[in-house]
C-alpha cells in the first residue's frame, strides 16, 4: 500500500514541501531513501520505541520510503513524526483519508512523546501557500506557527494525538493567537529608557540622530562612561517593527530556533550584542547546513559591537558587504542559501589600549604610536560605513546626583517616527531605499544638496580638519536627517555644522590632539 504524508525542509528562511511516499510490500527489509541526513536515518530507531511505548506496531513487511524532492538535503530529527504517521497509515493501523489535507512535522521521543523544532514559522508559512488545510506541530511550537491566519494550528504533545484525530476517535481544538491584540500591546513595552541616563546629551542627540536615519554609529570613550547602557536603549526610540517587518524577523529567529516557548510575533526590534571572541561564521552564518548568524538575527534591529577593536580582523571585515547590501549570500557545495541582514550597526571602543585617552579627569599611560595602533585595528574601509562617530566623556559628579529624570525615549521616538515617515514618503519610489543612510549619489545631490553657505562651511571643514574623501556623502547624509528632524525641506548650516562634528575619527591626528 502506498501513502503520502507532507512535511517541510527549511532552506535559508523559507520552507520547501517534502513529500513523504510510503510503500509497503511483500518482504522483511526497510530501504530510507531521498537524501536523509544522518538524523533522518536514525529516526528508525526513535520510531520503532516511540510506537512500541504508545502500543503500536511498525509494518513486518518490506517498507520503502521516499522524500521527495530527492536532491534536496533532508536534515534534523523533524521528520521523525510524519515518517511514523506514514508507516503507520501503510500499515492501516490509522485512516490515510486524511492525510493530503494536514503537514505534519515533529521530533519524537522514545516515549511517544513530541519534541520541538525550528523553523516551525517558514514551515506554516509554506502549508498556507500550498493551501493545507492544517498543520501538526510539537506543542511548544504551536503559538509561533499560529500567527499565520487562514491555517489551522495543533499542538501536540503526543504521538498518540496525532493517531486519534486521523482515527476520529479525538478532537484537538487548532492553536489560536490573535496576531494583532498581542503584537500592538507589546510594541511599547521596554524595560530600560533614556529617561534614566543622567547628562550625556550630546551623545543621546547622536543615537536620536541615528535612530532618524538609520545611519550606523562609532562610540568611542573612557570605561564607564555609558556606551553600552545608552546602545542598549536604542531600541526604545527606534521606529515599531511593522506586521511585515515582524513576520520576517520572526522566521530567522524561528529558523535559528530562538523563539522561547510562548512566543508568537516578534513584537520590538532586536537588539544583538555578541562577545568580541565570536567567530566569523557565528557572526554572518553558516556552516555544513547553513543556519542564520548574528547579523541576520539582529535584521530590522540593532547589532551592538562593544569593544569593537577587540574582535577578530576577519570577523569585522566580513560586515563590509553585508553592511552595503543588507543580505548575506552563504554558498556551499550543496546549497546556496540568502539570509537578510538588513541592520543598524551599533559599535563603542575605547580611545587606547589603557582607555583614558583625552579623559578629563585621569592621565593616558599610552603612546602616541600606541593609541594610533589599536585606532588601526578598524579598518578604513569599516569606518567609511559608519556615518556617526562621536566621542563620550565620563559624566562629573555633579549631573549624577541630579535626581530629576532626562528626557524619555516615548518622546525621543517620536520625533524619530516623524523623520522616518518623512524619509518613507520621500524614498516610496525605491523599493530598496527606506531611509537616509541608504541614498546614492543621485539621490544626494536631489535631496541633501547645501545652499553655497552651506557648501563654504564644508569646504573649510575638509580642509582645516583633513577630513577624508569618504566622509563627505556621509556628512550629506547625516545633515539630511537632522533637517527631517527639524521637519526642513532644505539642508541648512546649522545641519551640515552638526553633522561635521559627529566625524571624529576622520579629522587628521586626531589620535595626537
Amino acid at each position: 500500500m502506498l501513502v503520502k504524508v507532507f512535511g517541510a525542509a527549511v532552506q535559508g528562511v523559507d520552507a520547501t514541501l517534502i513529500t513523504i511516499e510510503v510503500n509497503v510490500s511483500r518482504g522483511c527489509m526497510f530501504y530510507l531513501v531521498g537524501l536523509p541526513d544522518s538524523a533522518v536515518k536514525e529516526s528508525h530507531e526513535r520510531i520503532i520505541s516511540a510506537l512500541q511505548f504508545t502500543g503500536n506496531k511498525l509494518p513486518t513487511s518490506n517498507v520503502v520510503i521516499n522524500m521527495a524532492p530527492a536532491d534536496i538535503k533532508k536534515e534534523g530529527a523533524a521528520y521523525d513524526l510524519p515518517l511514523a504517521i506514514g508507516l503507520l497509515a501503510a500499515n492501516k493501523t490509522i485512516q490515510s483519508d486524511q492525510l493530503a489535507h494536514y503537514m505534519i512535522m515533529g521530533e519524537l521521543g522514545l516515549d511517544g512523546t513530541i519534541q520541538p523544532i525550528k523553523g516551525a514559522l517558514s514551515m506554516a508559512i509554506k502549508a498556507r501557500e500550498d493551501h493545507f488545510e492544517g498543520l501538526f506541530v510539537p506543542k511548544q511550537n504551536a503559538r509561533e506557527a499560529a500567527v499565520v491566519n487562514k491555517l489551522k494550528v495543533y499542538g501536540v504533545e503526543s504521538i498518540t494525538e496525532v493517531i486519534g484525530f486521523f482515527n476520529n476517535e479525538l478532537e484537538l481544538t487548532p492553536t489560536v493567537v490573535n496576531t494583532r491584540e498581542e503584537f500592538f500591546e507589546e510594541q511599547d513595552q521596554f524595560e530600560l529608557d533614556f529617561a534614566e541616563v543622567k547628562g550625556q546629551e550630546s551623545v543621546k542627540r547622536a543615537l536620536e540622530v541615528a535612530a532618524a536615519g538609520s545611519h550606523n554609529l562609532l562610540m568611542v570613550g573612557a570605561p564607564g562612561s555609558g556606551k553600552s547602557m545608552m546602545a542598549k536603549r536604542l531600541p526604545s526610540i527606534l521606529p515599531p517593527l511593522s506586521l511585515g517587518e515582524s513576520l520576517e524577523t520572526t522566521k530567522i529567529h524561528s529558523v535559528a530556533g530562538e523563539l522561547g516557548k510562548v512566543t508568537g510575533l516578534i513584537a520590538k526590534r532586536p537588539f544583538r550584542d555578541p562577545h568580541h571572541t565570536i567567530s566569523t561564521v557565528a557572526m554572518v552564518g553558516g556552516g555544513s547546513y547553513p543556519q542564520p548568524g548574528e547579523i541576520s538575527l539582529a535584521h530590522n534591529g540593532v547589532l551592538f559591537l562593544d569593544e569593537l577593536p577587540e574582535f577578530d580582523r576577519n570577523v569585522l571585515e566580513v560586515l563590509r558587504q553585508p553592511l552595503e547590501d543588507r543580505r548575506i549570500t552563504i554558498s556551499r557545495a550543496r546549497c546556496k542559501v540568502e539570509f537578510p541582514a538588513n541592520f543598524m550597526l551599533v559599535a563603542s571602543m575605547n580611545p587606547c589600549p589603557c582607555g583614558y585617552y583625552n579623559h578629563p579627569t585621569r592621565s593616558c599611560v599610552c603612546s602616541t604610536t600606541q593609541v594610533q595602533r589599536y585606532l588601526n585595528k578598524i579598518s578604513g574601509p569599516l569606518l567609511d560605513r559608519i556615518d556617526i562617530q562621536v566621542e563620550i566623556v565620563p559624566v562629573p559628579f555633579e549631573e549624577l546626583s541630579k535626581r530629576e529624570w532626562g528626557e524619555s525615549s516615548e518622546s525621543i521616538r517620536q520625533r524619530v517616527v516623524k523623520a522616518r515617515n518623512i524619509q518613507r514618503e520621500r524614498y516610496k519610489e525605491f523599493s530598496t531605499i527606506y531611509s537616509n543612510s541608504q541614498m546614492n549619489s543621485r539621490l544626494l545631490a536631489k535631496y541633501a544638496q547645501p545652499d553655497s553657505a552651506g557648501l563654504s562651511l564644508l569646504k573649510n571643514a575638509m580642509i582645516r580638519l583633513n577630513l577624508s574623501a569618504r566622509a563627505y556623502d556621509r556628512i550629506l547624509k547625516v545633515a539630511r536627517t537632522i533637517a527631517d528632524l527639524e521637519g526642513s525641506l532644505q539642508v541648512k548650516t546649522p545641519h551640515l555644522a552638526e553633522a561635521i562634528g559627529y566625524r571624529n575619527l576622520d579629522r587628521a591626528g586626531w589620535a595626537t590632539q
